[in-house]
């Protein structure tokens, strides 16, 4: 069991019927009346957000997310296939369940498969990749105001905003919990 008033950013728990993770908390100690836990908590397995506001003493069951490394492969339609790199079983995983994490994700690339009760729901990729440029416009000197930035496209689709000096073919590294340019590679 874990209480409110231990919620920390990542934390997992049951509540109603479903599993949360907490993506932001706060303690709030009012001057008048009883203190109490704001918290924005994502349902794990649909996706959905709300805030919600707890008592710090109530009390829910922990739940344990089961996080296992496997490798991507390829996706076949609608299905992805990752592969267990110790038993080599490959499992097929439907686009319903993996939404956008997979933007930033390319073959042959390892993540964690996150399960709940034997329950596949998504997928987390590593925390920075390194991918290679497309498309993106070509900077010009001169045109640098303070921290410009152009939309650069990635080698699996996705679309970041980079420095106006970073071109095609340069491989640049990439926050996937933000989406963020960070550096190049």
């Amino acid at each position: 069991m874990i209480s409110a008033g231990d919620f920390r950013n990542g934390v997992t728990f049951e509540y109603d019927g479903n599993v949360y993770q907490v993506i932001e908390f706060q303690h709030v100690k009012p001057g008048k009346g009883a203190a109490f836990v704001r918290t924005k908590i994502r349902n794990v397995i649909s996706g959905g957000v709300v805030e919600k506001t707890f008592n710090p003493t109530d009390k829910m069951p922990k739940a344990h997310i089961e996080r296992k490394d496997m490798e991507y492969l390829y996706n076949d339609g609608d299905l992805y296939y990752f592969m267990d790199p110790e038993t080599y079983e490959q499992i097929p995983i439907g686009t319903d369940k993996l939404g956008d994490a997979l933007k930033f994700v390319k073959e042959n690339m390892q993540v964690k498969v996150l399960s709940y009760k034997g329950n596949i729901f998504g997928i987390e990729p590593p925390n920075f990749v390194e991918l290679k440029i497309t498309d993106t416009e070509p900077g010009f000197a001169g045109n640098t105001a303070q921290g410009a930035t152009k939309p650069a496209t990635l080698e699996t689709g996705a679309v970041v905003q980079v420095p106006l000096f970073i071109d095609n073919g340069e491989v640049i590294r990439v926050d996937t919990r933000t989406g963020e340019y960070m550096s190049r590679a």
